[in-house]
């Protein structure tokens, strides 16, 4: 069997392991895996360093599946490469408990990087893979050796992926940063799922891409092997500009509906099917996989294996020059904290009166100190955020008004490892990157959003800026850890846990100034906790105020007026919602006993995330309206965020 008869006979391998996955499952999309085995043939089979064998290797090339719905075509990269995804987890494919879901999933799926799905996530988590390893290198490696981080990030992006808005923010950023070592395979064919591009998607891609400052390439025939490797391999010589490779396809070829949009989203079966295998010449077997193409295949694992053991030389000739050096590349890469990563943050002192924006701002420069993996920035709203790293200008990003890729580029630095990022805007754009934030829960990355002006205490800006819903709608995701801390030594508690337990998290902080309200070592475990006694009273409770962030204060002051006129009053600080309720049910009722039926919350934003707790007979001091331009001293007293308030409220409470 000739070279190019053996190349065409794997590529058809692909293919049909993908239809018949899908006619399997009875559910799928096979115009994908139909029309861009190629490419994805040739970028794994001659061009990536990888090793099935062993997944993480860290200087692999990372390979993102950005239009993941064809899911497929991943699956059997995987299992043909040598990856483990056996024959039956295809024939699984999008059943419960199998390792090949409907989109790809990172952590369930050996040899998947990413979770994708919704479009343009993947390709501008490739952004933050290829930020990563310039970053990583520009730290690591040393000109007198051979690199010991050096790889590319390729993809597959299709046209739904390039339609989506945070596809272009993306862009513009790995432009600007000079991304050269990023390059995606763009699957141009041309079919969305309503019919032709053409209803909804007439710019000119190439020139908008190069005005972003890519290299933009075409390969015309999606069936032209050598054509895409030169293509790939001019994309890699180029060392400032990202490329995107068009590659012109026919989406479901090979299929009777090759071309159309019947053949994106649904199985291909009956006399289709039938027609289908006879165009490739198949046998009826389902999921068939021949011997020669089996072979050939193998030899991934080989060379897999020598590309690491290059590697792993390397890294010793590296080692016995710089020890230090690499044993902490290889704790950053393993995602441990460098020892005494915190001795900056214990050390830190607060005002007695500060915004908690400021007092993270302490926080994060402090931690820049000890722990060289701490990289990020703002959404252009550094100042105002207070995310900028004062003595660390390498390590401080600068995102510009991009709230959605921002979160997808910080998911894509913690996907490659190494790094601890974080990225910072105002509390009311948090929707803007909403989708990347359910992402980085999705995945468990240790991603951390710093998210800033968390109320009406916004003041004069409006209704526009000031959040009400969403702290309520950022504690409604699975996994998230929503962290509202009350003042400086609450704030240092949030991000020591969050970093110590590389846990996804949102820390919401004010503009306004807040009382530093002490309560020493107990505030460090209480905020682990997510919620403890701030202040108690002598005996049993007549009353519980609950209350987060800004409102604790108020509700600390109420209880100083409330006992001061005969009632016992304690006080719970609610930080973090999500830790609270994972804690045990003996210390939840050591913080809110059964027996304590009399309980008011006080949160300046929607009441509904407090209901669980203060039950049928308990009351909410919260707003579920939007506010209004003025100061905000102002607004926090005409919406009842005042001391007097709680108290009234407090007093009719307990009748």
């Amino acid at each position: 069997m000739s070279t190019s008869d053996l190349d065409r006979l794997c590529i058809n391998t692909l293919r049909m392991l993908s239809v018949d996955a899908i006619e399997a499952a009875n559910s799928g999309h096979p115009g994908l895996p139909l029309g861009a085995a190629p490419m994805a043939y040739v970028l794994w089979s001659r061009i990536m360093r990888h090793n099935p064998k062993n997944p993480l290797w860290p200087d692999r090339d990372r390979f993102i599946l950005s239009a993941g719905h064809g899911s497929a075509l991943l699956y059997a990269l995987l299992h043909t490469s040598g990856y483990d995804v056996s024959l039956d987890e295809l024939k699984n494919f999008r059943q419960y408990g199998s390792k090949t879901p409907g989109h790809p999933e990172y952590g369930h799926t050996p040899g998947v990087e990413c979770t994708t799905g919704p479009l343009g996530q993947g390709f501008a988590m490739g952004v933050g893979m290829a930020l990563a390893e310039r970053h990583l290198a520009q730290q690591v490696n040393r000109a007198e050796f051979h690199p010991i981080v050096d790889h590319f990030t390729y993809g597959i992006v299709g046209d739904g992926d390039l339609m989506e808005g945070i596809t272009y923010e993306a862009a513009a950023m790995a432009g600007n940063l000079c991304l050269g070592k990023l390059i995606y395979l763009y699957d141009d064919n041309g079919i969305s799922i309503e019919g032709s591009t053409e209803i909804a998607f007439t710019e000119d891609v190439t020139t908008r891409f190069e005005a972003a400052e890519w290299q933009v390439l075409t390969v015309e025939d999606g069936e032209d092997l050598d054509a895409i490797e030169a293509a790939i391999l001019q994309a890699q010589q180029e060392e400032e500009r990202p490329s995107l490779i068009r590659v012109k396809t026919v989406i479901g070829r090979g299929s009777p509906k090759q071309g159309t949009a019947a053949t994106h989203g649904s199985p291909i079966k009956g006399a289709d099917m039938v027609a289908t295998r006879q165009v490739y010449a198949w046998p009826e077997t389902r999921f068939y996989l021949p011997d020669e193409a089996q072979s050939h295949f193998a030899q991934m694992v080989k060379r897999g294996a020598e590309a690491e053991a290059e590697w792993n030389a390397t890294r010793e000739i590296y080692m016995s020059r710089f020890p230090t050096e690499t044993e902490l590349l290889l704790e950053r890469l393993a995602g441990e904290l460098t020892d005494g990563w915190d001795r900056s943050l214990d050390e830190l002192t607060f005002a007695p009166s500060a915004a908690t924006r400021s007092t993270s701002g302490q926080c994060l420069n402090a931690i820049a100190q000890d722990l060289p993996g701490l990289i990020g920035g703002s959404a252009d709203l550094g100042p105002s955020n207070n995310t900028t790293l004062k003595h660390f200008p390498e390590r401080t990003l600068h995102f510009g008004v991009r709230e959605h890729a921002m979160g997808a580029v910080l998911n894509g630095l913690a996907l490659h490892g190494g790094f601890h990022p974080y990225g910072g805007t105002f509390l009311v754009f948090s929707d803007y990157l909403r989708g990347a934030i359910r992402l980085s829960a999705l995945m468990h990355l240790p991603v951390t959003y710093v998210l800033t002006h968390d109320s009406i205490g916004v003041g004069e800006d409006g209704p526009t800026h000031q959040p009400v819903e969403h702290v309520a709608s950022l504690r409604a995701i699975p996994g998230l850890n929503v962290f509202r801390p009350c003042d400086g030594e609450e704030t240092r508690a949030a991000w020591h846990w969050t970093l110590c337990h590389k846990a996804p998290a949102a820390m919401i902080l004010t503009r306004q100034e807040l009382p530093e309200l002490g309560g020493g070592e107990g505030v460090m475990e209480g905020v682990a906790r997510g919620g403890y006694i701030k202040v108690d009273c002598q005996g049993t409770p007549d009353l519980i105020l609950l209350a987060s962030g800004s409102e604790v204060s108020l509700a600390v002051a109420a209880a100083a007026q409330l006992s001061a006129k005969g009632h016992q009053v304690r006080v719970v600080s609610m930080p973090c919602m999500e830790r609270f309720d994972v804690q045990d049910a003996a210390y939840k009722e050591s913080v809110l006993p059964a027996a304590v039926a009399t309980r008011l919350a006080v949160e300046a934003g929607s009441t509904m995330s407090w209901y669980k707790y203060v039950g049928l007979e308990g009351e909410v001091i919260g707003l579920d309206n939007f506010g209004a331009s003025g100061p905000g001293d102002t607004l926090m007293e005409v919406y009842g965020f005042t001391t007097e308030n709680v108290v009234a409220q407090a007093q009719e409470l307990l009748g």
